[in-house]
């Protein structure tokens, strides 16, 4: 799920799988005066939405394909930002190579993590998947080291993601040999999370500076995802037979609630305390993602769960520190 930030040199923060790219443009848009809303009920919303995500893909799997359950959420969460663009007299971005990074860009941050997904809580509970979601920062920063030269290690962020992953070792049990794990679905969850930082340092070397804003490079990707989408799905799936209710609002509130509503209340955030600030929420999701997943779905968890969630939210807070000047 995802910040939308202007490139920095530094890795970007992990976002929720139903959140859209960071932005490759600095907000210049934003708001003259202060909303109505204050930012902590706002930031308490956004935890919500993106940690609920998870259970409501797990809803929306009961009655639809993965790849029906992707494209109905990013159908939905595109139509949001449509209305938003036009009621902005937002312009879309112009140029042939804007939209052909864009594309790209939407099957690394949407199309791909989005359908792993929801492939992988076919077979793994959703707590499990929220909990892979927070190793996003965990590759961001593995990748980075690699890719971005201006990213250069230190001794905490290294520590940091050694304790990271050594907490995902704890999740998954490996001191009993992975014992009752589903690996293929636990590894697709695992492959969506590193599917995003991909998809940053991509936007980060190719975007930056377009003059596009924020949301329209947003709703642009979003609607290239949606249109990915829908040559796929037709080519694996079948027309379902009938839409229940439950998953259906789950499925269109999964698009709408946390692929469209929380990029603007992600968008404002950020134009209203800073990203750091803002990034924060990405603490807070596989928290939340686990409470309903255990409350909701009466889904069951060992203590390795929590303990080794705990450790990778530590790690991942190390790998984004900076050292103060």
């Amino acid at each position: 799920m995802s910040a939308t930030t202007a490139p920095r040199a530094t890795p970007e923060p992990c976002p929720a799988p139903s959140a859209p790219p960071p932005s490759a443009t600095t907000p210049t848009d934003a708001p003259a005066r202060r909303p109505a809303l204050d930012w902590r009920l706002r930031f308490a919303a956004l935890s919500l939405i993106w940690g609920f995500s998870f259970l409501l893909i797990k809803v929306g799997t009961n009655a639809y394909a993965p790849f029906q359950v992707t494209l109905g959420r990013l159908l939905s969460g595109t139509a949001v930002l449509a209305v938003v663009m036009v009621v902005k007299r937002e312009r879309l971005p112009r140029s042939a190579r804007t939209w052909g990074h864009l594309a790209v860009a939407a099957f690394f941050l949407n199309a791909l993590p989005f359908s792993l997904f929801a492939y992988a809580e076919l077979s793994i509970p959703s707590t499990l998947a929220g909990i892979c979601n927070a190793t996003s920062p965990l590759w961001g920063m593995a990748l980075s080291l690699v890719a971005l030269s201006e990213d250069r290690p230190t001794r905490r962020r290294v520590a940091g993601l050694g304790l990271g992953f050594l907490g995902v070792l704890t999740v998954l049990g490996a001191w009993q040999g992975f014992s009752g794990l589903d690996f293929s679905g636990t590894a697709m969850a695992l492959l969506a999370s590193l599917s995003y930082p991909i998809g940053w340092i991509y936007v980060r070397r190719t975007l930056a500076g377009s003059g596009a804003s924020t949301l329209a490079l947003t709703g642009s990707q979003l609607f290239l995802g949606a249109a990915q989408l829908a040559v796929v799905t037709p080519l694996f799936t079948t027309v379902p037979g009938s839409f229940p209710i439950l998953p259906t609002l789950a499925v269109v509130a999964l698009g709408a609630l946390g692929t469209g509503l929380a990029v603007l209340l992600q968008y404002g955030l950020v134009n209203e305390v800073g990203p750091t600030t803002a990034q924060m929420v990405t603490y807070f999701i596989p928290v939340i993602a686990t409470a309903a997943g255990v409350a909701v779905l009466g889904e069951q968890l060992s203590w390795n769960t929590p303990v080794g969630a705990l450790v990778v939210l530590a790690g991942a807070a190390l790998t984004q520190s900076r050292r103060r000047a």
